[in-house]
């Protein structure tokens, strides 16, 4: 992979995971795998920085070996995040090429990618890559069961790791598969044993891959996975955990050209008055009078910047979406975007 330019941001992957599902023994292994990545978390402690730490340093950092740097959040992330980079920018620290946040065990992900997406200055040096989950395979389905955190942090994921799979009942960890499949259709779901995984799964997970520098909508997107809205549920195994049938992932195709102003405003409207139930949403859309696409991309209340690919990737023109949402119809989500902007007389179409 080509090294960074100083103008590029540098790539964030946030890792998230409930209490106990073996976040910290993944990222143990990140830290020793990964050089020249600056891992922030709420504590040292969690980290076994044992034969890694070089140097304590004043205030919150710690210097690791191959190159890595280890920071507390103190307070709210964006001062953080610019503490690291000016310490980077200065020479106090070695220059980290990308950054690893670990969450705390029950953290809603949303408020941390508002922090990131929201603050201009924390934006232009730094870009979201993806959103890694862990999943304990002997007691996810129990806390999916138990705690709607548990089902956002997988609602939200780009990517999900199996972890403890070597401890849990085979049937158990088929089981789990096919309800994380159904919750996120997107995100692949990749078995880690001892907390041991190719670095490159949990990196170029975004919109943009740095390995190919190049956006790749298909791989992002994915919106074949998806249940058309509006698709019947004859002959779908029925979803008994209480959390789970409250959750829905569906596509919406719309054939025509989108008024833009209309399609913000919808979108607006989501994010503003049903955040709790939007839980993700992903598109590559087709604006009226521009020939440029657009993709699109929310978690919750959070609207990602737009970004303007340079030519379609493929020759199918339509506005497709992709979303996740709890206690929301997919129906009424598929006439609320046509209604805005300007498609009602093309009806939501059924994915290919």
């Amino acid at each position: 992979m080509d090294a960074l330019k100083d103008s590029d941001p540098l790539p964030i992957t946030l890792l998230t995971g409930f209490l106990g599902s073996g976040k910290t023994t993944v990222l143990n292994h990140l830290v020793r795998t990964l050089p020249r990545t600056a891992i922030l978390m709420n504590e040292f402690g969690e980290v076994a920085l044992d034969h890694q730490l070089l140097q304590k340093m004043e205030g919150p950092m710690a210097l690791l070996s191959g190159g890595c740097v280890c920071c507390t959040i103190s307070g709210s992330l964006s001062p953080t995040l610019k503490n690291l980079w000016m310490a980077r920018q200065k020479g106090d620290i070695p220059p980290f090429e990308r950054v690893i946040i670990e969450t705390t065990g029950i953290a809603d992900p949303a408020p941390v990618l508002d922090n990131l997406l929201h603050d201009n200055w924390v934006r232009a040096r730094f870009r979201l890559d993806g959103v890694v989950t862990t999943v304990d395979a002997l007691f996810g389905m129990g806390q999916l069961d138990a705690h709607f955190e548990a089902v956002k942090q997988v609602a939200v994921a780009d990517r999900l790791l199996l972890t403890k799979t070597d401890l849990a009942p085979a049937d158990t960890v088929v089981a789990l598969r096919e309800r994380l499949a159904t919750l996120n259709p997107a995100a692949d779901i990749v078995t880690v044993t001892h907390g041991e995984l190719d670095p490159a799964l949990v990196q170029n997970l975004g919109l943009w891959n740095a390995e190919t520098q190049s956006l790749e909508v298909a791989r992002w997107l994915k919106p074949q996975r998806y249940q058309p809205a509006g698709a019947s549920r004859l002959g779908a195994k029925p979803r008994a955990a209480l959390h789970d049938a409250r959750i829905e992932a569906f596509s919406v195709v719309l054939d025509a050209p989108l008024d833009r102003y209309g399609l913000q405003s919808a979108l607006s409207m989501l994010a503003s008055f049903r955040a709790e139930n939007l839980l993700r949403f992903k598109a590559i859309v087709n604006l009226d009078g521009e020939a440029r696409p657009v993709v699109l991309h929310g978690v919750q209340h959070v609207l990602y910047p737009e970004a303007r690919l340079d030519a379609w990737p493929d020759d199918d023109h339509r506005s497709r979406f992709v979303f996740i949402v709890r206690d929301l119809d997919p129906e009424f989500v598929a006439k609320l975007l046509a209604d805005f902007s300007g498609a009602a007389q093309n009806p939501a179409a059924v994915s290919p």
